[in-house]
């Protein structure tokens, strides 16, 4: 990022590396996914298809991530369990959560088309995260405890719910009937009533939940010259079920699980929730201030040349960033404005905001996962031609700016940051274009000054005011926010003129105060966002 009188706004980031012994967990769980089974709609009370799509989700993960060991999942739910003396991205919480759900989230969206051949994706699918430490291994037992042992009473209540509803009971009715059962009572239901037995008769994943996890074994890279094959050892990701995933015998016979996070000394049958709590205490963001969102794509010089995105700038690649953000704003209420620039966004919520109760994680993940699923949904619009070879993947984080002035300097500072990068990339993609090794162009530019740069660009180009010329949406970056449109409209009476509220993309100086006049309202403490 580049220097500029700005910086300082910097200060206001707050670190949250965790630190060790514990151990990280990053549990992922479907954002308002009863609404999205219904609209897609799943079989219920468990959509067998719907399950291994998600278990699909959690092994790229694990074979994406080196340092998750181990994952446990049920439902729209899913905890991944880092190895003990991990140091991914150096142990900060909102980078390892953010990265997390939304390769999740893109894994789930371009793999759907394969677990749901005739079903078509709706609306994108987001989820949501956090990152949960445990102290000690006896912690993560017991956390493991807990999750299956939530798996086994959803699954059960919901069992029981929707035979009743089949039999034609309402929702409401079913629900009135199970109030205050008891685990036996459900399960003399559905073997009295459904003649279901449901330990027998229900299968292991929707009882059990499902384990993804490591294993090692040994691959024939190549053969020697008399024919012997030489092998090379490798991890592969399978998924188990287990009846109890926090037992000695389960958790001791993975030798990955037990090398990496130890061995469990006894068996733990059952814990109280209110003790896992307590270890996933999370402090809210300050309150009366203005939540920035910012979030950047991972590895995507790597992406943009896979894809073989044009250089220095491709238009479409910013558009498609630019329609995710719009997406983001009407999707999200409380974002007022938003700035955007290659692969980076900054979401600005405003400071009355209770989203999701100004928990950072939430709001982190929730953004972040849905920015990931409309890119990959919104890809073949922009690249019909162009077949996605894998998928992208964002961080985030949450930074809290007090006042007005302070966020508009941090707004500024991003800006700043576009111009300084676009003038050094136009400059040395230039060079390269003109028979420039990338090294020489490097140190051709090393040193030079912005004027310098504008200098060199006229003369490689042969016209004059060459960088000024360029499109704005390189140079200011994409601003969006809400705005009044006014539209042509046809009625008896003619042609008319109507006002409607909508979210716009323009390509502005945010910088100087002009553009903050001519629009008020978005910065308004008391505007009123409908």
């Amino acid at each position: 990022m580049a220097n500029s009188k700005y910086e300082y706004v910097k200060s206001f980031e707050v670190e949250d590396e965790i630190f060790p012994p514990n151990i990280i967990i990053v549990r992922i769980d479907g954002r308002d996914f009863r609404r999205f089974s219904e609209v897609h709609e799943l079989e219920k009370p468990n959509d067998k298809i719907a399950l291994e799509l998600m278990n699909e989700c959690a092994k790229a993960v694990l074979e994406q991530f080196p340092d998750i060991i181990y994952s446990y999942g049920f439902n729209d739910e899913f905890s991944f369990v880092f190895k003990k003396g991990t140091k991914f991205y150096q142990r900060r919480a909102s980078k390892i959560h953010s990265l997390i759900v939304s390769f999740f989230t893109s894994v789930y969206v371009t793999t759907w088309k394969a677990f749901f051949p005739q079903k078509d994706l709706r609306y994108a699918p987001s989820f949501r995260s956090r990152v949960i430490c445990c102290a000690s291994l006896e912690v993560l037992q017991a956390y493991l405890v807990w999750r299956q042992y939530e798996c086994h009473l959803s699954n059960q209540h919901n069992t029981c719910l929707w035979q009743l509803i089949k039999c034609g009971m309402s929702e409401k009715e079913a629900e009135e009937m199970l109030k205050g059962s008891q685990k036996q009572d459900r399960n003399e239901l559905l073997y009295q009533r459904f003649n279901i037995n449901y330990r027998k008769d229900l299968p292991e994943i929707f009882r059990q939940g499902t384990c993804a996890l490591k294993i090692e074994v040994e691959d024939i890279v190549k053969y020697k010259d008399d024919g012997c094959p030489v092998k090379r050892p490798r991890k592969k990701v399978i998924t188990v079920h287990c009846e109890n995933i926090a037992s000695r015998r389960f958790w001791n016979e993975q030798l990955c699980l037990s090398k990496e996070l130890g061995q469990f000394t006894e068996d733990l049958n059952k814990t109280k929730p209110e003790y896992l709590k307590s270890f996933q205490y999370e402090s809210k963001l300050m309150p009366s201030t203005w939540i920035v969102i910012r979030i950047d794509g991972c590895h995507f010089h790597r992406f943009s040349e896979v894809h073989e995105f044009e250089k220095p700038n491709d238009a479409q690649a910013l558009n498609l960033m630019n329609s995710c953000a719009v997406a983001v704003l009407e999707e999200f209420k409380d974002i007022v404005f938003a700035y955007g620039v290659s692969d980076e966004y900054s979401f600005i919520l405003k400071k009355e905001s209770q989203l999701y109760e100004r928990h950072p994680s939430e709001i982190v993940s929730a953004v972040v996962s849905f920015f990931s699923s409309m890119y990959t949904m919104k890809w073949n619009e922009f690249f019909p031609h162009k077949e996605m070879k894998y998928p992208p993947y964002f961080d985030g984080r949450a930074v809290c700016y007090p006042s007005c002035e302070i966020l508009r300097d941090y707004l500024a500072w991003r800006q700043v940051d576009c111009h300084i990068n676009n003038q050094y990339n136009t400059c040395f993609w230039m060079l390269v274009k003109s028979g420039k090794s990338k090294s020489e162009a490097q140190n051709y530019l090393k040193g030079t000054q912005a004027q310098e740069k504008n200098v060199l660009l006229d003369q490689l180009s042969g016209v004059m005011n060459y960088y000024n010329a360029l499109e704005s949406m390189f140079r200011l970056g994409s601003s969006v926010y809400w705005d009044k449109e006014t539209r042509i409209v046809d009625n008896k009476e003619g042609a008319a003129g109507k006002s409607r509220k909508m979210v716009v993309v323009r390509y502005c100086n945010i910088i100087e105060a002009s553009f903050w006049d001519a629009h008020s309202e978005i910065l308004n403490e008391n505007q009123q966002w409908l």
